[in-house]
């Protein structure tokens, strides 16, 4: 995996949230967007932000809320308050209407960002977008739903220190990363945002999309690239062989020039 350098960011103020952004380069219209994945910050795109900046491009890029450098949000989000947020942060900077780039999370966000917002989106590029329902196991679902049912009995019936053993046990047994890693706020904004599938949003993005997925990603699986690849009328789909959930980073030229191999084609 390529080397990540610290970006030379600088801190504003949206809707009384302070975030964390960059912004490299010259040209004006229409600008790319970067949004990185969950878990992660600007540190993660700052290195393709470079790239595109030597091509011509004016890049911007933030920690979104609760992640890097930037507040979290004042109340557990969904997956649409964050979409606000990036319209809110577009009318800060006046920007009309960006290229937008979505990594895992930042790919939810793109895929209602084009669906919902389709005037303010030139195209999108999807790198390992999250936003498709994993298929769960018979098992998972029956364990699930064993588990609910005994927590709820010992609510019930008073035992309420006892069921919540039971629900830190369970997260720290069968929970994600992602949502041991979290707590408090962002720990509810996760699930909130992991509990909608966004298939419906996909199919209604009618802007060029590119969508560049790593051939072993375990986190977003292949199966997930094809489907947005099925779902998005206007779209393609590039496999990195031998790469992760982190495939444009490992293959970070290839990527800034598909970007601009997009950029020029739809100008």
């Amino acid at each position: 995996m390529t080397t990540i350098s610290t970006p030379p960011s600088k801190k504003i103020k949206i809707t009384d949230i302070t975030i964390s952004e960059i912004i490299i380069g010259d040209k004006i219209n229409p600008p790319v967007l970067l949004l990185h994945g969950w878990g992660a910050n600007i540190s993660l795109v700052w290195t393709l932000a470079q790239r595109l900046s030597t091509k011509g491009y004016c890049v911007y890029a933030l920690d979104l809320p609760g992640f890097g450098d930037s507040d979290e949000p004042p109340i557990a989000w969904s997956v649409h308050d964050y979409v606000n947020f990036i319209i809110d942060y577009m009318n800060y900077h006046q920007l009309e209407q960006v290229n937008l780039f979505g990594h895992s999370f930042g790919g939810r966000l793109s895929l209602i960002l084009g669906s919902l917002h389709a005037t303010r989106v030139n195209n999108i590029v999807l790198a390992n977008s999250a936003g498709i329902r994993p298929k769960t196991p018979l098992t998972s679902n029956l364990r699930l739903s064993a588990y609910k049912s005994i927590r709820d009995r010992l609510k019930a019936i008073g035992l309420t220190n006892l069921s919540d053993k039971l629900r830190n046990l369970y997260n720290k047994r069968y929970g994600s990363s992602d949502f041991n890693d979290t707590s408090g706020v962002m720990r509810e904004t996760f699930v909130k945002v992991i509990n909608e599938d966004l298939l419906k949003y996909a199919q209604d993005v009618n802007c060029p999309t590119m969508i560049l997925w790593g051939e072993t990603d375990e986190e977003t699986p292949l199966w997930m690239g094809e489907t947005l690849h099925r779902a998005i009328n206007n779209s393609g789909l590039h496999i990195f062989p031998n790469s992760g959930h982190y495939s444009y980073i490992d293959n970070l030229d290839q990527t800034a020039n598909i970007m601009h191999a997009l950029y020029t084609t739809t100008e």
